[in-house]
């Protein structure tokens, strides 16, 4: 698979999991070095990868998720009920692994090259590794789910990570028989993808390009 197919095929999956199938340590430690290879502000590499396979920690975290959808469901009228109610939001107990991905803002010192304007950075950081696992477990047809219907704090708790250190992402991974053609949120009718070419400015905010390249954006494929 190319960089521009696993792109493509990228998805945020909860569903189509083949069930029962372990990822083998060899997978997971190519997957977890193509994170580890990301960019980082100041070569800070800010990133811990903490491997959740305790059924007990998940079924605890899975708890909270519930509690968290069930919140989010009160706020939705009565239409955005019915579409939310086909959505799956997690598969905490359906993968083989969890994986939890955390931020350290005080690893090399507080005065990190880079950072001292935006100290935001240390999190970016963070996430363009988790763009890098993402890309890279497509690429060895396993899927990736971003589990995010939880406090924080409580999920810290659960997996003891330290008071400083930041909880950017919790995932689930685990083979499928199939990336969907479209993101699921799209293909429930949540929303749709927006154009590209009302995305994109030129010089200043709100300026449109040159028909040109408007012409290129709206034609682009790979």
């Amino acid at each position: 698979m190319d960089l521009y197919e696993a792109i493509k095929k990228r998805r945020d999956v909860r569903s189509y999991y083949i069930k029962d199938k372990p990822i083998p340590d060899e997978v997971l430690a190519k997957i977890l070095l193509a994170a580890h290879l990301a960019p980082s502000v100041g070569y800070s590499q800010p990133w811990n990868f903490i491997i959740i396979k305790d059924v007990e920690k998940r079924s605890k975290i899975k708890e909270l998720v519930q509690i968290e959808r069930e919140n989010f469901r009160k706020k939705l009228d009565e239409e955005r009920k019915r579409i939310f109610d086909n959505i799956k939001i997690e598969a905490i107990l359906d993968t083989p692994i969890n994986l939890a991905v955390t931020c350290d803002p005080k690893r090399f010192g507080p005065n990190v090259l880079g950072r001292t304007t935006m100290p935001e950075l240390c999190q970016y950081s963070t996430v363009l590794a988790i763009e890098n696992l993402w890309l890279a477990a497509t690429a060895e047809g396993i899927g990736v789910g971003w589990v995010s219907f939880f406090k924080k704090d409580d999920v810290k708790k659960i997996l003891s990570i330290p008071e400083h250190v930041d909880l950017v992402a919790y995932l689930t991974l685990g083979y499928v028989n199939k990336f969907p053609e479209k993101p699921e949120l799209e293909e429930k009718g949540w929303l749709t993808r927006v154009p590209l070419e009302e995305l994109v400015y030129e010089d200043f905010f709100g300026n449109r390009p040159e028909e040109k390249l408007i012409t290129a954006l709206k034609n682009v494929k790979f």
